[in-house]
């Protein structure tokens, strides 16, 4: 297992981070515990949670594990999320000093522990001052109730804004970003890659498979069906069948990864793996493993090093193609010069 700093901290995380996301839904407590086992005996020691996975559900489990194993819980990098509603109230969401105060303690509760290494907004909120925001994480760091805290889901704007308002106030700083990120989702690169670098951030990408997609589990014009999760809600989310079937770049990407899986003896999961954890600013990839199977194979992504004309061609058969302005050729021409002057 590979190990990188968690961003510009000193505490040291495994490529992979193990997500809790499953647990207490698609996965039942016997099967996350195997998972969390499976995941530390590789080499493991990052796992990623939420208070809204299962309503609460994937921290218990998650602290039930720890509880049960205070070997690996020693070295366990345990990081989760706050933001989301956890109950129906008006105060019951967002990124308040009332309802974060609130939402850490019951984190730390049911995870059953002092002191969470990595606590991450879930989302930007509109509604709640960043001031007030970064003065509750930054007091959250100075009692020791987290180690360090990072954003989730934020675009461009909001990471320089949060970054630059922390370095003046003298606050703690963020550590991480967690974006969606994979070969079939990289418009973050137009802007949120950057913002991130500028900042001294990392990433932990979340959905490193597309929902799948990048393991080869779906057909172009065959409806997927049983137990996948596409085969349970073919129009789930931001991963629906319908729309990304209609795409031929979706289908040159796949077929790119599935022959370079071929010509390096490996699955197709942990090439689309290994090409995202060579990616700038990458800290940890978070896998979303169902099964120990699934694991097992996504861990074996650790140790792959993919041919440099086979990185090349994924990086090019999967770009991102924006229009000509802001983020196209033309308006990236626009906020570059040359050294010897002229267009």
């Amino acid at each position: 297992m590979e190990y990188r700093k968690l961003g510009p901290s000193g505490t040291i995380v495994s490529v992979h981070c193990l997500g809790a996301m499953t647990f207490g839904a698609e996965a039942d407590e016997a099967t996350s515990f195997g998972l969390l086992d499976d995941f530390f005996a590789a080499g493991g020691n990052f796992v990623d949670t939420a208070d809204v996975y299962s309503a609460g559900v994937s921290e218990e489990i998650v602290g039930r594990w720890l509880k049960a194993r205070p070997t690996e819980a020693r070295q366990a990098v345990v990081a989760t999320k706050g933001r989301f509603p956890m109950g129906a109230g008006p105060n019951d969401v967002g990124l308040s000093r009332r309802h974060l105060g609130d939402a850490l303690d019951a984190s730390l509760r049911r995870l059953g522990v002092e002191r969470v290494d990595l606590y991450q907004m879930h989302a930007w909120d509109a509604l709640t001052p960043i001031e007030e925001t970064l003065r509750f994480l930054d007091d959250a760091v100075g009692s020791g109730k987290i180690a360090y805290y990072g954003f989730s889901n934020y675009v461009g704007w909001h990471i320089a804004k949060a970054s630059e308002i922390a370095k003046a106030r003298g606050y703690s700083r963020p550590v991480t970003l967690q974006p969606q990120y994979s070969l079939l989702v990289r418009d973050i690169e137009l802007e949120i890659v950057d913002a991130c670098l500028d900042a001294g951030m990392g990433l932990l990408p979340w959905s490193p498979l597309g929902g799948g997609w990048l393991s080869g589990k779906y057909k172009r014009d065959q409806a997927p069906s049983g137990a996948t999760r596409l085969g349970e809600n073919p129009n789930r989310g931001m991963e629906a069948y319908g729309p990304r079937n209609a795409e031929d770049r979706t289908w040159a990407i796949i077929g790119a990864v599935e022959e370079t899986a071929k010509s390096h003896g490996v699955s197709m999961a942990q090439v689309a793996l290994a090409w995202l954890a060579a990616r700038p600013a990458v800290t940890s990839v978070i896998l979303g493993a169902r099964t120990p199977v699934q694991l097992a194979d996504n861990l074996r992504a650790a140790d792959l090093r993919l041919a440099e004309d086979a990185m090349e061609r994924l990086t090019a058969v999967s770009a991102p193609m924006p229009p000509d302005y802001p983020y196209g050729i033309q308006g990236v021409a626009q906020r570059h010069r040359k050294l010897a002057g002229g267009r």
